[in-house]
């Protein structure tokens, strides 16, 4: 394993996407976001996609130095198309357009459709919140991200569909949910695979319905399937992701005649909250119930009872001050991006602590 610096981590990643034709800004957008998901530790959503990204663009599947264009708009609500653009930008300006709309009617309701892979969800409500906006989020792939099994079933018909919402919390850092309808994100199968290490029980199948904890064994010919989190419970919050942002917005439910490239669907709820009449008292509510909850006993082996999100700054705070641990697999798929794109070698090493 190695210690990498992130300020250093970013503008090895920014060059690997300038190198690729993504302009400084853009370059500098996704470097930004993907370092930042190693940071929170989530390593899934980090710089172990940037090979990924690299061979999208190749493939003319993701396409740089793009633009969200407005399809349809109303005071409270857009469709918007994302025009196979990098998600990490797309997002960005699908929240902004959402935030805009939402500080002059009080709520929007954004519809983002054909977007590259939007990176980490949880990124998506922390910009919202840190407008003063409450926000909820549904996450679909098209096509090819098909990987979960419904539940009852072995085959392969749902996305991994991810949920996120974000409360602000007045004066201190907003609560944020992140989290996947299956019960393990592929990303965190990938990040596993590379250290040669099992999963938990319960989260992948082989192809003939067997349980399984190898990851190398749901990456076979035929593949193996991912599950649902919780059984019936998370297969239902998947189905109603595949609703609000296939259906609802226009980048279709998991089909798999559309699995020519990764397309990520978005239906966002935005809220501002500043907008709430002063009587309803929503902060204090909000900061009552955060010190009711934290205010239990705990149960044996927990220090502390945390809000969602609490662990990703604890997390981001750690890795800031101490490096980003990764593992030599898949540095060496950077390595070798950076030496295909023609990086310099001393910017590469520069990152490592």
């Amino acid at each position: 394993m190695l210690h990498l610096n992130p300020n250093k981590l970013r503008d090895f990643i920014q060059q690997l996407f300038e190198r690729v034709g993504s302009e400084s800004k853009e370059a500098e957008r996704i470097a930004f976001y993907l370092v930042q998901s190693n940071l929170t530790g989530h390593d899934s959503h980090g710089v172990i996609r940037a090979p990924y990204y690299i061979d999208y663009v190749k493939n003319d599947q993701t396409r740089t130095n793009q633009s969200l264009s407005v399809i349809f708009q109303t005071d409270s609500m857009a469709i918007v198309d994302g025009n196979f653009g990098f998600g990490q930008v797309i997002g960005e300006q699908a929240m902004q357009l959402g935030i805009d709309m939402a500080k002059k009617h009080g709520i929007a309701t954004v519809s983002l459709r054909n977007s590259a892979h939007l990176g980490r969800i949880g990124d998506w409500p922390t910009m919202v919140a840190d407008a003063g906006m409450a926000s909820f989020h549904f996450v679909n792939t098209s096509g090819y991200g098909l990987l979960v099994a419904p539940f009852g079933g072995i085959d392969r018909r749902l996305s991994a569909n991810p949920i996120a919402a974000g409360v602000p919390v007045e004066g201190k850092k907003p609560i944020i949910l992140d989290i996947s309808t299956c019960a393990i994100a592929e990303g965190k199968l990938k990040v596993a695979l590379n250290k040669g290490v099992e999963v938990e029980p319960g989260c992948i199948m082989d192809n003939a319905g067997n349980a399984i904890t190898d990851p190398a064994q749901f990456y076979t010919d035929p593949p193996g399937v991912l599950l649902p989190f919780g059984g019936h419970k998370g297969y239902g919050l998947s189905i109603i992701a595949e609703m609000f942002a296939g259906a609802l917005t226009g980048n279709s439910c998991s089909n798999p005649a559309n699995d020519q490239r990764l397309l990520n669907g978005m239906y966002s709820l935005i809220i501002d909250c500043d907008r709430l009449p002063e009587e309803l008292g929503f902060a204090a509510e909000v900061q009552r119930f955060i010190d009711f909850v934290k205010s239990a006993r705990k149960a044996p082996g927990f220090d502390e009872i945390l809000m969602p999100g609490e662990i990703e700054e604890k997390n981001r705070k750690d890795r800031e001050a101490n490096g980003i641990e990764i593992d030599d697999t898949t540095w060496q798929t950077l390595c070798d991006s950076a030496k295909d794109l023609g990086v310099d070698e001393a910017v590469v090493q520069e990152s490592i602590l």
